[in-house]
């Protein structure tokens, strides 16, 4: 099992890079970011000082969408990266939450994330796409490697993961909806005549190593509220009792009350007391490090490949370090 770090690039950008090298130190491989060009900095300009920085982390978007930049200037940004530090980036992408709504616009649906991912990646890695009508190609790209990895929830959005994508980001770590998830997205890869063992499995969820259960849930309790603000969008798509979703995913939501994106992914987030203990316990990897390692077998039995930790709380360098220490060489050995 592979894991990665992922972090909001709050300045300053000197913070999110030395916590990337310290993560590549202890035994990370991929280097994740959020992208939301309002709300935090912008990720592509940090990821160039943390790929000088590091020797082998990829790094990369989770996620970034194809409605805030146009895609060849997305494309060409990667293939920049690359040609630059030799194939070291990966594009997670998805229909846009916050980098949309903060700024008065809608997702972007799924046909349009659909193409996107094709032009992208034909792009970045040298081959001529479709771009608003014209035939594109960057001239210079040399041996360009872009995965291009999606993120989703819904069935129509997994469908969509295991057609096109080369690996899938399921944000939660519960084992049954990841099972649930894995098998839909499996299905459809198979169904469009891939490989379904070709998609990477990326499951990304807060992780917090404590004996402190009570500190820990409440240091992550902020995921629940976001991935309730996802939920909330398919309960409005398909209903609450459709069979579409699985209701062990839509149930909690019922109690939610709006969503504030200046909290958005912040430990204290005040929009996210309706989340549960069971939801956060559920969600997230929390307790001693005994438990973080149960509980990654069992997703790495499910077919997972990676573990994204996201390390927005107060223990960040405590849980990088305690990871490397104990965690990692327990999954990787």
């Amino acid at each position: 099992m592979d894991f990665g770090l992922v972090l909001q690039t709050d300045p300053p950008a000197s913070a999110v890079v030395g916590l990337m090298r310290r993560a590549e130190r202890n035994g990370f491989r991929y280097g994740w970011t959020f992208d939301s060009a309002v709300l935090w900095q912008e990720p592509f300009v940090i990821y160039s000082r943390i790929l000088e920085h590091t020797d082998r982390l990829i790094v990369g978007p989770m996620v970034t969408n194809p409605g805030t930049r146009t895609w060849e200037v997305t494309a060409s940004t990667f293939a920049t990266l690359n040609e630059m530090y030799g194939n070291r980036t990966v594009c997670g992408i998805g229909r846009g939450d916050s980098a949309m709504r903060v700024a008065g616009r809608k997702p972007n649906t799924l046909a349009r994330l659909g193409e996107a991912i094709d032009v992208i990646r034909d792009l970045a890695e040298g081959r001529e796409a479709e771009v608003g009508g014209l035939r594109l190609r960057l001239p210079w790209v040399r041996d360009g490697r872009l995965p291009v990895w999606m993120a989703a929830y819904g069935p129509k959005a997994l469908e969509l993961a295991g057609q096109k994508a080369d690996g899938f980001i399921l944000q939660l770590a519960d084992p049954f909806l990841t099972e649930w998830m894995i098998k839909a997205v499996r299905t459809a890869a198979s169904d469009a005549g891939r490989d379904p063992a070709s998609v990477t499995i990326c499951v990304a969820a807060p992780a917090y190593v404590s004996d402190d259960l009570i500190h820990a849930r409440d240091q992550c309790r902020w995921f629940g509220g976001m991935v309730g603000n996802h939920v909330a969008d398919l309960v409005a798509r398909y209903g609450d009792h459709s069979g579409l979703v699985p209701e062990a995913l839509t149930a909690y939501i019922k109690q939610r009350q709006g969503y504030d994106y200046s909290h958005h992914g912040r430990a204290g987030n005040p929009d996210t007391a309706f989340v549960p203990d069971e939801i956060v316990d559920r969600f997230c990897l929390l307790g001693p490090a005994e438990a973080h390692i149960e509980k990654l077998r069992a997703l790495r039995g499910l077919g997972v490949d990676q573990f994204a930790l996201y390390d927005m709380h107060d223990a960040r360098e405590e849980t990088i370090d305690a990871y490397g220490a104990e965690v990692i060489p327990a999954l990787t050995s």
